[in-house]
């Protein structure tokens, strides 16, 4: 019968073999995560005996990382902005950068409330719900819809809804875009895929094999999505409303274009913690 610790080290020592980056933190986040532990109690309890179903899974878990498999792909859920999600095959695996977007749009949203008692937000390819729920988390008075054109995607996020005791206040539309969206909103939000599709063959083989290809492809330019976005916005927007999208590093000034050629208004733009360009925040020409 192995232990905690002796585990922990196998999968440190195997994760250096193969080159893997923060092998010690990546070791310990799985076992961590494997077996519902806090990383205070991965770090102390290095004499807790596994039973050989946890061995197993363990060993199972190791092989999978060593294939490239992302280490919260495996668990099955990644903490994002204070809450846990679900991540699902068809879901793109929520990144911190993204949690920008959502501190981005908080003081809108609560600007919003506060002059008129409510916000009605909307999330175009909500995924997980990521954005859209932790919105949703923070501000009581919010009410939401998320968009995807993926069935796998909207019934994780309404799982995630409903994990956070969100569902009352969030629904999922199957649409591409804004086709099967009705009505008007406060905020747009979205983290759309803005990759350009010759770059994908060349990404490390945990986004590259592992997040779904139609969260990423952005196109031949990595803007369609944007595009599309831009050009249907000013349809379901109220007229003091906000529009947040997420953006890769060198896209500020391609998407404010876009985005300024369909009558919007640069508002803000934030870096991410890399200190790359990663939010853009636009009002509509009335607002």
């Amino acid at each position: 019968m192995t232990t905690l610790g002796a585990a922990v080290a196998e999968a440190k020592s195997r994760f250096s073999a193969a080159g893997l980056p923060d092998a010690a933190i990546e070791a310990r986040l799985l076992i961590g995560g494997l077996l519902n532990l806090s990383a205070t109690e991965v770090f102390t309890g290095g004499d807790r005996p596994l039973t050989h179903a946890e061995s197993s899974r363990i060993a199972d878990s190791i092989e999978r990382r060593l294939k490239r498999e992302p280490v919260h792909r495996i668990l099955g859920k990644r903490e994002f902005h204070g809450v846990d999600l679900l991540i699902s095959k068809e879901t793109l695996e929520p990144r911190p950068d993204t949690e920008i977007l959502v501190d981005s749009m908080l003081p809108y949203v609560r600007q919003i409330v506060a002059a008129k008692g409510a916000a009605r937000l909307l999330d175009l390819g909500t995924g997980t719900g990521a954005i859209i729920l932790a919105l949703l988390k923070e501000i009581p008075e919010a009410r939401g819809i998320g968009t995807d054109i993926s069935e796998d995607a909207l019934k994780t996020a309404a799982e995630n809804a409903a994990r956070l005791g969100l569902t009352e206040r969030f629904a999922t539309v199957g649409s591409d875009w804004f086709d099967q969206v009705t009505g008007r909103f406060d905020i747009i939000v979205s983290n759309p895929p803005y990759i350009r599709s010759d770059v994908i063959p060349a990404l490390e083989p945990e986004v590259r094999d592992f997040d779904p290809p139609a969260a990423l492809d952005g196109g031949s330019d990595g803007l369609a999505a944007y595009r599309a976005i831009a050009a249907d916005a000013g349809d379901f927007l109220e007229k003091d409303g906000v529009i947040g999208v997420e953006i890769g590093f060198d896209q500020k000034e391609t998407v404010t274009a876009i985005f300024r050629s369909a009558g919007f208004t640069l508002a803000q733009a934030d870096r991410d913690y890399g200190d790359n360009d990663r939010v853009l925040v636009f009002i509509g020409k009335e607002a």
